[in-house]
């Protein structure tokens, strides 16, 4: 019996497109002719493996809604006098705190790169097969207001708790109201001891009362972010104003 085309649509058909294109790029190839039935079918396995990574990936990196969905480790700019250490990013990157559901707080000014690097860990976790979902905390703020009134918000929070990777960025960025407060305190007690975050922010933790008005709240919502909290202070270079004028040069 001869492969055919109908025999590679069948194996499509059966979700093994990638199998089918790795057997057809074999045949067309002649490799077959020197390769036992084994090795065709282990190659054939291991591409069907691969695709079917890949779309998982692409598939959790599209649900984390990335402001910015190129960030990547691989990308990072190490400058001699900013101070972010590649070995400490890479022990991160590994994802040790989430498996431990630690957290990473990253403090800088605005511009200097604390959004990318969280969207970087966030990346580096799709790449694990890790759930994750990014949020400026202001717009969560909004968006919890939106799901009250659209019967969503039960919906929504479980969403931000069930994630096993939760970004928030602009943390603490103005006055948190009330209501948001409790949401914010509600997300992260629920994920205490089963899902970490990365928390970005300009103030550093101690100022963070500054914003979050309800005081017992505040004291409960820091005390559980900052005692797991693996810490990322960046200074150096606006890294916006150096990538304009390095795209101008």
């Amino acid at each position: 019996m001869t492969l055919t085309d109908e025999h590679f649509a069948r194996l499509a058909s059966l979700r093994m497109r990638a199998a089918a294109e790795q057997l057809r790029q074999i045949i067309d190839s002649g490799r077959y002719r020197e390769m036992t039935i084994d090795e065709c079918v282990i190659e054939m396995i291991e591409a069907e493996e691969e695709a079917r990574s890949d779309r998982k990936v692409a598939k959790l990196h599209s649900k984390a809604r990335f402001a910015n969905p190129g960030a990547c480790m691989e990308d990072i700019i190490y400058l001699p006098g900013r101070s972010v250490d590649r070995g400490y990013i890479e022990r991160l990157a590994s994802g040790g705190y989430i498996d431990g559901h630690d957290h990473v707080v990253i403090i800088s000014e605005t511009g200097c790169g604390k959004g990318y690097l969280a969207q970087a860990l966030g990346n580096a976790a799709c790449r694990q097969k890790r759930s994750v979902r990014y949020i400026r905390h202001p717009d969560l703020c909004k968006e919890l207001g939106i799901a009250r009134k659209t019967g969503e918000y039960y919906d929504l929070m479980q969403s931000l708790i069930d994630v096993d990777l939760l970004l928030l960025d602009d943390f603490s960025l103005t006055s948190i109201p009330e209501a948001n407060v409790i949401d914010t305190f509600e997300i992260i007690e629920a994920r205490v001891d089963r899902g970490s975050m990365v928390v970005a922010s300009q103030f550093e933790p101690n100022q963070w009362h500054l914003m979050i008005k309800a005081e017992t709240l505040a004291d409960s919502i820091i005390d559980r972010i900052v005692h797991r909290a693996h810490y990322i202070d960046i200074t150096g270079p606006n890294m916006r104003e150096l990538a304009s004028k390095q795209s101008l040069a």
